[in-house]
């Protein structure tokens, strides 16, 4: 499966199974850690740089560019923290199933692109939210959708069995069809090819393809499910957790944010957010 059909809820989910049968073996991620370690501020400062976590196959957070190096939403979020903290970033490219194991070994000092759950927050610690990460309805700009109510009599294209299947499959009206198939590369190429007037897809996807397919003039119609990016930190780390919420905070303030936002995600970034 390529990069683009990849769902980032799979890997949420994955890290949540990860953590789930550590805590129920009674030992915890942070457990594995060594016994003594300095603060993290501290020794970002010391050696003037800091290891971001960041994934390099989820485009538009993510991946790799011409030039063959990292380019994205999360690539820029890293800068600022690195300015922030007036270090050198250094980005560690991870997977949904080493993420958290690189954190709790101190490989990574944060993560990026990290949902929120109460299987983490047992031990892990997040920052405020940084980006929108939601499934959302898309479709072309000459189809009129505002809401559920306006999928009566649509065709809608999803991947099989996934949370975007469940998440449209409660809000759609009895007339609307849905069209499910084995993945989602699959339903993205039913909507590509007019086989279907919508999909769903994470915001994610939802941004590369309308950067890729100008021509169709897809546009995110309304949001499903939401939740939201966040930096993840190990627990205790109190100090460099406040650095980066104040980062987070004033690139809210001053606009960088959504500037970023525009820029990867083809859309605003959320008041509420």
């Amino acid at each position: 499966m390529n990069a683009l059909s990849r769902s980032r809820f799979a890997n949420r989910l994955l890290g949540n199974t990860v953590l789930t049968l550590s805590i129920a073996c009674g030992v915890t991620l942070g457990a594995l850690a060594p016994a003594a370690h300095a603060d993290a501020l501290d020794s970002i400062a010391k050696s003037g740089v800091v290891r971001v976590g960041v994934f390099e196959d989820y485009p538009p957070f993510g991946s790799i560019g011409s030039d063959m190096k990292p380019v994205g939403y999360d690539i820029d979020m890293a800068s600022l923290i690195g300015k922030a903290l007036n270090a050198k970033v250094e980005l560690v490219q991870v997977t949904g199933d080493n993420r958290m194991a690189y954190l709790a070994d101190h490989k990574a000092d944060m993560l990026l692109s990290v949902g929120q759950t109460p299987e983490r927050a047992k031990v892990i610690d997040f920052s405020q939210p940084y980006a929108p990460y939601y499934l959302a309805v898309f479709g072309p700009k000459n189809v009129s959708v505002k809401g559920p109510a306006d999928l009566a009599g649509k065709t809608i294209s999803v991947a099989r069995g996934t949370l975007e299947d469940l998440s449209i499959s409660k809000v759609a009206p009895a007339s609307a069809t849905i069209k499910r198939f084995d993945d989602p590369n699959g339903a993205i190429a039913a909507f590509l090819s007019g086989q279907a007037q919508l999909m769903v897809v994470g915001n994610d996807v939802g941004a590369t393809i309308i950067a890729r397919h100008p021509a169709i003039e897809p546009e995110q119609k309304f949001e499903l499910f939401s939740s939201p990016d966040h930096v993840g930190l190990n627990k205790s780390e109190t100090r460099l957790m406040q650095k980066v919420d104040e980062t987070i905070a004033q690139a809210k303030k001053d606009g960088t944010l959504n500037a970023i936002s525009q820029k990867w995600l083809k859309t605003p970034l959320p008041a509420n957010l």
